[in-house]
């Protein structure tokens, strides 16, 4: 026993920063970032939280699927911008929709949705749930560096959400984990201690381009290979591939190493740019309610991300 998806919901903020917006303070250029990153747009959080993007994500997810809140057994929320430590964003949504389940958050960074996924797909198959509800949600707007020209052209905000029930649906999955902050790292908040004699970093993002790209690519070509074999099928039989919208390159280059049509790969980067955990359910929300997804539907969802954590699936949409 695993899982079927009943309803999915997403939630962005209001702002909408352009490229042009950026040229104003950064050096950078709408012609650059579109040809490096694909992005046109971000959503960028003014007054809303990370609790306001998630609840609103998790609402709309609710009521797609026809679930009451108080029916949910558990609630996952990936995340690695949660408005606190303590209490967890999942918490806050908890307390938000209403919910009395329990409650916690996953930190996979970018592949954090999928990694929720495999997480309450361990409770389906224990027979400890009959309900639950996935979200991802980031505010990444805070821990940008917005005077680096390398990164803050790629981040936005938002949530997406999934609500899960019973079910077979979910076919194969394939998570890894390679300890590494050489490539991705975003440190942690210095403190104030008295007693400590190391040095404090800006919690800001840090990145190195060229090595992400690398590890992306063959992170998603390997691991969608893996998973779609896993499930008894062939690339063919994809009828799409919800990819975490990091960079539009990085997609076009796994697309071309894989064999799958390129109009197969959907993309939503240019309006939302990279939101780390949220922008696979993001995507996944406007494609089901665009009439994309239809019943029967096989769809690949992978993702890269800090960590270095990768994270695949296949799902079988529909009832």
């Amino acid at each position: 026993m695993s899982f079927r998806v009943l309803g999915t919901g997403r939630c962005l903020p209001e702002r909408a920063v352009t490229n042009a917006e950026l040229e104003r303070f950064v050096d950078t250029s709408d012609e650059w970032i579109r040809q490096r990153v694909g992005v046109a747009e971000r959503r960028v959080c003014t007054t809303e939280t990370a609790a306001d993007l998630a609840a609103g994500a998790a609402e709309a997810a609710l009521q797609m699927s026809g679930v009451a809140a108080r029916e949910l057994d558990f609630i996952l929320c990936a995340t690695i911008t949660p408005d606190d430590l303590s209490p967890s964003l999942a918490c806050m949504v908890q307390s938000r929709i209403g919910a009395s389940c329990p409650a916690m958050d996953v930190s996979a960074a970018c592949s954090g949705f999928v990694y929720a996924l495999e997480t309450a797909a361990a409770f389906f198959a224990r027979g400890r749930v009959k309900k639950v509800l996935v979200i991802g949600a980031e505010r990444l707007s805070r821990i940008v560096d917005w005077s680096d020209r390398n990164t803050c052209i790629i981040f936005g905000d938002g949530a997406g959400a999934m609500v899960l029930e019973e079910g077979d649906n979910y076919l194969a999955s394939k998570l890894t984990a390679r300890g590494c902050d050489a490539v991705l790292k975003i440190p942690a908040f210095g403190g104030a201690s008295p007693f400590w004699e190391g040095g404090v970093e800006k919690p800001y993002i840090r990145m190195n381009g060229q090595e992400t790209f690398k590890f992306a690519v063959g992170a998603m070509v390997s691991d969608l290979e893996e998973v779609i074999a896993a499930a008894g099928l062939e690339p063919e039989d994809i009828a799409w591939v919800i990819a975490h919208q990091a960079n539009a390159r990085i997609i076009d280059a796994a697309a071309r190493k894989l064999g799958i049509p390129f109009g197969r790969f959907a993309k939503n980067i240019d309006r939302y740019g990279n939101t780390s955990a949220a922008s696979i359910p993001i995507l996944a929300d406007e494609l089901c309610r665009d009439g994309h997804l239809k019943d029967g539907d096989y769809i690949a969802l992978t993702s890269f991300g800090g960590g270095l954590t990768s994270a695949a699936c296949v799902l079988r949409w529909g009832p």
